[in-house]
């Protein structure tokens, strides 16, 4: 679209509402200072962005190199699967999940109802160290202690 005061190409959009009429203009930039419709001011576009998120990026940083002692989950995995790894993960994690918790469910304590046959803590904690000596193995490419590792989980789960 071309300016209607001149050839140049349009770049400034303006619509205005006269007598419950549509009234559009198309200016280039020159014509628009002229007729004093813009302002010609330069963005800092870095300083915006430190002003609106800066706040909240030390807490980020510091979740983002969180790391769970017992299941070996970061605070990102969890963010982006959805899932926490163990039950451990609701303290290490504790500073954001709080405020997640708040907004979902508007508490961080659960008042609901058990399961009757809820597993004990020794077993969590069993499986917890079996999945994590896993892990360790299949990083360090133990592949034979990774299978009976994994096949000693499948027993304990059932």
């Amino acid at each position: 679209m071309k300016c209607q005061y001149c050839s140049n190409p349009a770049t400034v959009h303006l619509t205005d509402l006269v007598n419950q009429q549509k009234k559009e203009r198309h200016l280039c930039q020159s014509c628009a200072e002229q007729q004093h419709l813009v302002e010609q001011q330069e963005l800092n576009l870095p300083a915006i962005i430190q002003t609106l998120i800066g706040p909240h990026l030390g807490a980020s940083d510091e979740l983002a190199r969180l790391t769970c002692p017992a299941c070996g989950i970061k605070y990102m995995e969890f963010r982006a699967e959805g899932r926490l790894g163990c039950p451990h993960d609701y303290t290490v994690f504790q500073v954001g999940l709080d405020p997640l918790l708040q907004r979902i469910h508007r508490a961080d304590k659960h008042v609901g109802k058990s399961p009757r046959h809820a597993p004990n803590a020794a077993w969590q904690a069993d499986l917890i160290e079996l999945r994590r000596q896993l892990r360790q193995a299949v990083e360090t490419e133990a592949y034979e202690e990774a299978a009976r590792l994994r096949d000693l989980l499948r027993q304990k789960e059932r």
